[in-house]
Formats: C-alpha cells, sequence, structure tokens
C-alpha cells in the first residue's frame, strides 16, 4: 500500500485549482519558495486518484510537497473532492495547509477559512472572490467547487484566495506568481516548518 512507502509522514500543502494556469503558476510558486509540486495532479477535473497521488508524493525528494485538485465546476462531489479525501485520509500524510481557491460555482457550501489574500496581496479576515476582492461577510467564506469537502478534513490552516495565476493578472505567473507564492510561505510560516532543507533543492527541476 501507498501509505507503507515511507516510515515518515510527507509534509503536504492542497491547493483546490488544477487548470492549466493554475498549474503553472503553482509551479511557479513552488520555484520560488524551494518546494516540490506535483504536476500530475492537475487537470480539470483532477485525473488521479488520492492513492494515484499518494504514490507520486512519496517520489518526491523533499517536502513540502504541493498537491492539486480540481472539480471542474462541479457544485456536487466531483473527481477532485473524492480524490482529496481518499489522499488525505492516508496515514503517510501530513498536510500542513491549504490553499482554498474561489470560483463562481453555485450551490456550494463554501469552507470557513483562517484568512485570506486578496487581489493585491494583502492578508483579510474575510473571504475573497475569484477575482480576489473580499466578500465582506461576517465569517472568512470562499466558495469554490473544491473547497467543501476541506471542512470535513481537519486541516491545520486554511487560507482562501482568487482564482490562481488570475486576480487581473495580479498574481500571473509570469510575474512570480506573486500571491500564490505568499499564501505558500504564510501556510509554511505558520505551520512552524522549517524550510532551510527545501532551499537547498530551490533551483532543481522536477
Amino acid at each position: 500500500m501507498a501509505s507503507n512507502q515511507s516510515a515518515r509522514k510527507r509534509k503536504v500543502i492542497l491547493i483546490t485549482d488544477g487548470d492549466k494556469v493554475a498549474r503553472k503558476t503553482v509551479e511557479e510558486a513552488a520555484r520560488q519558495v524551494g518546494a516540490r509540486v506535483i504536476s500530475r495532479s492537475a487537470g480539470n477535473p483532477t485525473p488521479l486518484t488520492g492513492h494515484e497521488i499518494v504514490d507520486l508524493v512519496h517520489q518526491a525528494k523533499h517536502d513540502p510537497v504541493i498537491v492539486m485538485f480540481d472539480d471542474n465546476g462541479n457544485g456536487d462531489e466531483g473527481y477532485g473532492e473524492k480524490a482529496l479525501r481518499e489522499f488525505v485520509c492516508d496515514p503517510s500524510i501530513e498536510v500542513i495547509g491549504a490553499i482554498a481557491v474561489a470560483s463562481n460555482t453555485e450551490f456550494v457550501d463554501g469552507t470557513r477559512v483562517d484568512f485570506s489574500f486578496d487581489l493585491e496581496g494583502n492578508i483579510v479576515s474575510d473571504g475573497v472572490d475569484k477575482n480576489g476582492v473580499p466578500l465582506g461577510l461576517r465569517e472568512p467564506i470562499i466558495m469554490g467547487d473544491t473547497v467543501d469537502v476541506l471542512t470535513e478534513c481537519n486541516v491545520p490552516i486554511v487560507v482562501g484566495i482568487g482564482d490562481i495565476g488570475k486576480m487581473y493578472g495580479h498574481d500571473a505567473f509570469y510575474k512570480g506568481a506573486p500571491i500564490t507564492t505568499s499564501a505558500i510561505l504564510e501556510i509554511l510560516k505558520r505551520s512552524g516548518y522549517d524550510a532551510s532543507s527545501a532551499e537547498e533543492y530551490r533551483h532543481s527541476s522536477e
């Protein structure tokens, strides 16, 4: 089984987006912070099962490892959420945080986040829409097609963000993916993760 591949738990950050733009952006953000990213987890919807993604995480050279999940706009539980639930339940995986990505999906419950990054890269105690604009709600909620399952996964830190790689161009990968990078760095900081080992691999390829 995948959980027997390694004696230690692999430290992972979840991202609830996986389209082509998100993939390029997450890959750039991972390069910026010295993390690994499972590029094959990208796609809409998520093309792999949770167990298959666990196998790929154990092949990554070092932690932290970033994994993408996407339901492709499905308001019901789709492939992305099923894979995410299966992935998180594996005992060899330690999720240190998640980035909940907003979308225009209707008829979803949404998930509560600890805080969000707006389109200017500011931390706000609110949810944001897909453009990164604060919603002005009483509680910080993110509405998206793959975020509902995060509520039941007991993720220690959940960060809200607009549509990765977009937000009126503020998070473009060719600009260094600044908002996504900031969200990942904030998770690492608040989780107490020592990223010094990852820095050694900062310029290594996938």
